[in-house]
């Protein structure tokens, strides 16, 4: 599946947990996804085990612990982590995973992806869910088209 079209389903969940949301917001990139889906209209549930509340809403510390579960997760946390979090997804029934990625190596993990991807789930590892309308702006547009280009983003997942 093209990763454009893979983005376009994860955005039409309207419950997504963000992990790796951190109680000092300045600088974190989960921070800013988790604020920008709050901001346009989402459902968002941060998840971090170290702390009940983060940026004055109430935080979670595992997926599992989200009161009615989620439809998507976007991983924000270090790579690796994310292997530990998708296998909390698979056990919880959610098949849609997007691993955060920007000019570093993020917090993809190709033992995540694999496990992922063999259990029936959808996951993208790389780029940024406000990459892609409807959470985008022209700054992460361009970012995109950079990163496309470079290979952060995969064309496929």
């Amino acid at each position: 599946m093209r990763t454009k079209v893979a983005a376009a389903q994860f955005l039409a969940s309207k419950r997504i947990a963000v992990t790796g949301v951190s109680r000092t917001a300045q600088g974190h990139g989960s921070n800013v996804v988790y604020q920008r889906l709050k901001e346009r209209g989402y459902e968002v549930f941060a998840i971090n085990p170290n702390t009940d509340k983060v940026e004055g809403d109430r935080c979670y510390p595992s997926l599992g612990a989200v009161p009615g579960g989620v439809d998507a997760v976007v991983i924000g946390t270090r790579p690796e982590t994310a292997e530990a979090t998708v296998r909390e997804c698979a056990g919880l029934g959610i098949r849609q995973v997007w691993m955060h990625r920007s000019m570093d190596a993020g917090s993809v993990s190709a033992a995540a992806t694999e496990y992922g991807r063999s259990h029936g789930m959808t996951v993208i590892d790389g780029g940024c869910p406000l990459m892609y309308d409807p959470t985008a702006d022209p700054g992460h547009k361009v970012m995109r088209c950079v990163l496309a280009c470079t290979g952060r983003i995969p064309r496929n997942v």
